[in-house]
């Protein structure tokens, strides 16, 4: 049977903790199964999954599943959902290839932590459908176009962030593929050429490296492993993190970020660092609400919160990261990528490097 236990991480939240902030994110999810930001705010497909999948890990299991089927019933015929949702009626139609991509990874965890056979079966087809489209917006190199405007026309830019988020959600697409019996080969390559983009070619991305999620995400979404990715992480830490408090959203503002914070929890675990990942989770608690939400960011400077809003995202971050940390449910080691499938090596990328190995999780 699967587990049912709460995340909890001794010293750090409790499992009644993590319930209350599970509870204050199923407070603000709409009768129609939405997540938005916060109550009133609009909705996200990234940050709707991210929202389901803490509500899975926190055994609010009815509304996660709710939250899923909002996917279901809102995808576009073209396999993508619009980047911003509105009481129900479309924000922003921008098509965002990690938006949409990242459905793979909420569902196979939802998959992991139930076994609902039944669940993986009907979401299939939303899966497959979004990862082919995201497919369609990749280059021969490997990396994938960031964004597709209304008029239909990819955009000229990759980003480094959303394409090693798209990494983690190919390979539990791929996973997915395998467990309902629909092998798809053609995602193995992508996997392969998309993998080696984010090891091999930092050309290919637009420059963002200010910004924490450029540092760590190769890591949280499985492209840099092992020594390379310890390296990676240690060797911009002095310039993102802040003792006591978190890591910065940008390495020159004094703002530090709950959800890139827990993000980076997520990557230190994946990379064996669960102690100073742990520490992290703790440093961060300055932003929990009484009521178990989580404020989005703090300016040290000031001594203020900023924006002044409690996200729903940065509170299923932490739920996600308690869970790694504590490895509660059956799906605690998605990010550390255990058994999801590597890709194979690219082919006809247009380059003579032979990169493709390093860095790769074992």
């Amino acid at each position: 049977m699967p587990r049912t236990d709460v995340p909890e991480v001794p010293g750090v939240l409790a499992a009644a903790d993590v319930a209350a902030t599970a509870r204050s994110i199923a407070a603000v999810q709409e009768g129609s199964g939405a997540v938005p930001w916060f109550p009133g705010g609009h909705t996200d497909p990234w940050d709707h999954v991210e929202s389901a999948m803490a509500l899975t890990a926190a055994g609010l299991r009815d509304e996660a599943a709710a939250a899923y089927d909002w996917c279901r019933r809102t995808q576009r015929s073209d396999g993508s959902w619009p980047a911003k949702v509105v009481d129900g009626g479309v924000g922003d139609p921008t098509t965002d290839t990690n938006f949409c991509a990242y459905v793979a990874v909420g569902v196979w965890h939802h998959l992991t932590c139930t076994g609902d056979d039944e669940f993986a079966r009907r979401m299939w087809p939303v899966v497959r459908a979004a990862i082919d489209l995201v497919l369609d917006a990749q280059t021969e190199r490997g990396e994938v176009a960031w964004a597709r405007g209304g008029d239909g026309t990819w955009a000229s830019e990759a980003l480094l962030s959303g394409c090693a988020s798209i990494h983690q959600s190919l390979r539990c697409a791929l996973a997915l593929a395998d467990h309902v019996e629909r092998p798809q080969p053609d995602w193995e390559v992508a996997l392969g050429r998309l993998g080696h983009a984010l090891r091999a070619h930092p050309e290919a991305f637009t420059d963002k490296s200010r910004y924490s999620m450029d540092w760590y995400y190769p890591v949280l979404g499985g492209a840099v492993r092992g020594p390379a990715g310890l390296d990676r992480i240690h060797r911009r830490w002095p310039e993102f993190v802040v003792d006591g408090l978190g890591a910065r959203c940008v390495d020159d503002r004094p703002w530090v970020t709950g959800a890139e914070t827990c993000e980076l929890v997520l990557s230190l675990d994946a990379v064996g660092e669960a102690v100073l990942g742990r520490e992290l989770l703790a440093a961060m608690q300055h932003l929990r609400d009484p009521g178990g939400s989580y404020w989005t960011g703090y300016v040290f400077t000031d001594g203020k919160r900023w924006p002044e809003e409690r996200t729903t995202w940065t509170g299923a971050a932490v739920i996600l990261a308690a869970d790694a940390l504590s490895r509660t449910t059956p799906a605690s080691a998605i990010f550390r990528g255990d058994g999801l499938p590597l890709g194979l090596a690219p082919v006809g990328t247009g380059c003579d490097c032979d990169t493709y190995v390093t860095g790769v999780p074992g």
